[in-house]
């Protein structure tokens, strides 16, 4: 897979539960439904996320959350469509 469309797929994934904002999932959580021998891209891919403040996160004491940042939704869901294909 492209880095690309793993980037993409990560941000549809949080958008689909509507993990915005307020609402997390543990870190972990984002390397699910990808190939094993992709965990590591998939964390460098979503670090870098974090890093372009699409993923906001949320240290706790049981483990990194994360969530979509609610300022950049329209940006985000843009990205989606451009990549992917499709709407929110």
């Amino acid at each position: 897979m492209e880095d690309e469309m793993i980037t993409a797929t990560i941000l549809y994934n949080l958008r689909r539960k509507k993990t915005i904002g307020g609402k997390h999932t543990h870190f972990d959580t984002l390397k699910r439904g990808f190939p094993g021998h992709l965990s590591k891209d998939i964390g460098k891919m979503a670090k870098n996320l974090i890093k372009r403040e699409w993923i906001v996160t949320k240290p706790t004491s049981y483990g990194l959350q994360v969530a979509l940042n609610k300022n950049l939704i329209k940006e985000i869901e843009e990205f989606i469509f451009r990549v992917m294909g499709f709407r929110f």
